[in-house]
């Protein structure tokens, strides 16, 4: 049985202090409608939560038997541009394939991943994350394990294993925002090398 927990929305608040994380000091960018976007899912390959961040709207986390193409489309609502990492080629074809929504059609995609690549910046989020000095409470948390709590709190009722999970997955969410942050000089300077 897949229990269903109401949508999390909290209000529209900056995302931790990048300064407290990485001595970039830049904030997330604000030009245009823009969002984070990352998803859990548990062993059989459904999807599990779906973590939304944009300045604009907070943090939602659509969890269990919330997780609809309806709930997904009105949370990115007014989304221009949506960040993920890895996306193309996880979120958004997993998304799409078991919740019918093609997000291209919704809003502009944008991989934060190969952002980190022109960059120099390789790996995973987790580790992508550590090069530029994000510190997570969730450390050692990775996807295996995040299917693993997902396991523990739809078969054994273990609320704690629900609540690490939702933690993992905000994190996971904001520190897009984060790094979107952190890349943005660099994406500046290429831009203004296109132009000379």
């Amino acid at each position: 049985m897949r229990p269903s927990v109401r949508a999390r929305l909290e209000e529209p608040t900056a995302p931790q202090e990048p300064d407290q994380h990485w001595g970039g000091g830049a904030q997330p960018p604000l030009a245009g409608a823009r969002a984070y976007l990352d998803i859990e899912t548990a062993f059989e390959g459904g999807i599990t939560i779906i973590g939304i961040y944009g300045a604009d709207r907070g943090m939602i986390q659509l969890v269990g038997g919330d997780v609809t193409d309806v709930a997904l489309v009105r949370a990115l609502d007014g989304v221009e541009t949506l960040c993920t990492y890895n996306g193309d080629r996880f979120d958004l074809p997993v998304i799409r394939r078991r919740l019918g929504v093609d997000l291209r059609e919704v809003c502009r995609p944008h991989d934060l991943m190969r952002d980190c690549w022109r960059v120099g910046l390789k790996g995973g989020l987790k580790r992508v994350e550590a090069q530029i000095g994000i510190v997570r409470q969730t450390q050692g948390v990775d996807g295996y394990a995040a299917m693993r709590l997902w396991a523990s709190y739809t078969n054994d009722g273990d609320a704690d294993a629900l609540q690490i999970l939702l933690l993992y997955n905000r994190e996971d969410v904001l520190n897009l925002a984060l790094l979107d942050a952190y890349l943005e000089p660099y994406r500046n300077r290429h831009a203004d090398a296109r132009r000379l």
